[in-house]
């Protein structure tokens, strides 16, 4: 059963200027750093909010995980409501809901606060990632949208830089609670920008899927806090009915969606494979490349004993570049094709990844700034052009939706490879020290490092067979067709115009 909104006349949408689109571009970029920022920035304050909040480590890493689930569960379902209602009005919402949420993460007395805090947070979050992708589509024309995507893949890299930077300089001189109380500034000044400056969007009628919002966000959940409890906890028995009650909700889901009049997932779309291939392929290398940060911390945490914050400027380069990189490539989307910048771009990852499994306990150091600099160019090349694809084939009713599911299955590889990562390394010294060196709170192994090492080239190699899947994917789906301009057909739902 479908909620229908109240019909509402047609409006035709201005054709934006060159400052409105510059507005979009603004605000999605300094949204997308937010969100990155903050999905990052609280891992080298855990042992200090560990100890300050007098909780234990495993509580306190919910602060992480429940942000990436929550995230991933709202993202779809972020991106219809921007469909619903107006995707401006839903992208400043969540700048509201985001910023209200890091005061409260501030101000938390307790872990358990902390952790609410976070997934209200993860909401807002949810709400802009979702629909960043959607005010580009719907506001800059095809030609110039590769650039406006390179801005994105600028914004999440400059944030995930700055997430592990400030983090521990944050942390050491000022205190934890400031990690969170940085995005006030911000998130004010971005509401009252994004009310004056986003153009206004047109919004569908159309009615909101219960079943299909409920049997999604229990499956996602139910499979997510199945494969997390594994990751940090071990094998156990409630832990894999978790994740088989989420597998038995799939065909439900499925089910509930091919019956819905007016779905929160049209499944049918996915029938397209430009569509459905670059899907999986961002998917696939969200969960083969992720996984290889959390290993290389790992590595230089764990075996070759640096502290968090010398291990992640280590990392800085490659981050640096690809955001850098992504504006230029998005400009030359046109010119070289999005099949094949995506799919070279996700080769050069595979190819740095496997140049990692390298790594002995004697490699020079110097290395991995130097390969980092090859999966920046690499991600750089394939953010814009994979995102571009993407969109080029969602209509103008499906922005938010289609959007959304890109930005969902982002975050669930996000979450597999959090799961790989630990998982893997755990199979060769034990869970609590594999945790520990993760977290940056256990120090070099010692006489361990060779079983662990051996685990990390394992689960590097396993992430350039991943990505290698991702490339296969990405240059399978064909060079592509020209975006959804096409006139709405008869019969389709009329739509209303949304706020500003």
């Amino acid at each position: 059963m479908a909620l229908a909104s109240p019909a509402a006349p047609v409006a035709a949408v201005p054709e934006p200027s060159a400052a409105r689109e510059s507005a979009v571009i603004l605000l999605t970029t300094i949204g997308t750093l937010m969100v990155a920022v903050d999905s990052t920035i609280v891992i080298l304050a855990l042992p200090t909010m560990t100890r300050e909040l007098h909780a234990n480590l495993s509580s306190v890493i919910w602060a992480i995980l429940l942000y990436l689930l929550v995230t991933a569960a709202f993202t779809t379902q972020s991106g219809r409501l921007g469909d619903m209602l107006g995707r401006a009005p839903i992208y400043n919402l969540g700048f509201v809901i985001f910023t209200v949420g890091s005061l409260f993460a501030g101000l938390s007395p307790n872990v358990t606060i902390l952790n609410v805090s976070r997934a209200v947070q993860a909401i807002g979050g949810s709400l802009i990632f979702a629909n960043s992708g959607a005010l580009i589509a719907a506001a800059i024309p095809p030609v110039r949208r590769g650039r406006a995507f390179g801005y994105l893949v600028f914004g999440w890299s400059v944030g995930a830089i700055l997430g592990v930077l400030l983090g521990g300089a944050i942390t050491t001189l000022i205190g934890w609670r400031y990690i969170f109380f940085i995005n006030l500034p911000i998130g004010v000044v971005a509401v009252a920008l994004g009310l004056r400056t986003l153009p206004k969007t047109e919004r569908v009628r159309t009615g909101f899927d219960i079943p299909g919002f409920v049997s999604f966000s229990a499956m996602l959940t139910l499979i997510c806090y199945g494969a997390i409890e594994v990751a940090v906890y071990g094998s156990g028995l409630a832990y894999f009915g978790y994740l088989l009650a989420g597998l038995v909700l799939v065909p439900v889901f499925v089910v509930a969606e091919l019956r819905a009049k007016e779905p929160m997932l049209d499944l049918h779309q996915l029938k397209d494979r430009l569509l459905s291939f670059s899907l999986l392929a961002g998917f696939l290398q969200a969960a083969g490349y992720l996984a290889v940060i959390f290993l290389l911390t790992m590595y230089l945490q764990g075996i070759r004993g640096l502290s968090p914050l010398d291990a992640s400027l280590l990392l800085v380069p490659g981050y640096l570049l690809g955001a850098l990189t992504g504006p230029f490539f998005g400009r030359r989307i046109s010119q070289y094709g999005a099949r094949g910048l995506a799919t070279a771009g996700i080769l050069l990852m595979a190819g740095a990844v496997l140049v990692y499994a390298t790594m002995d306990q004697s490699t020079w150091l110097g290395l991995i700034p130097i390969v980092s600099v090859v999966t920046g160019i690499g991600s750089g090349m394939f953010y814009p052009a994979n995102n571009t694809a993407i969109m080029g084939q969602a209509t103008p009713e499906t922005f938010g939706a289609i959007s959304g599911l890109r930005a969902t299955l982002s975050n669930m590889g996000t979450l597999i490879s959090f799961v790989l990562a630990i998982t893997i390394a755990s199979a060769s010294v034990p869970r609590a020290v594999a945790y520990q060196v993760f977290l940056g709170v256990g120090g070099s192994i010692g006489a361990l490092s060779g079983p662990f090492l051996s685990g990390i080239h394992a689960a590097l190699i396993g992430s350039a067979i991943v990505l290698g899947l991702a490339a296969l994917l990405s240059w399978s789906r064909g060079p592509g067709n020209a975006p959804h301009t096409a006139p709405r057909p008869a019969g389709a739902p009329p739509l209303a115009p949304g706020g500003p």
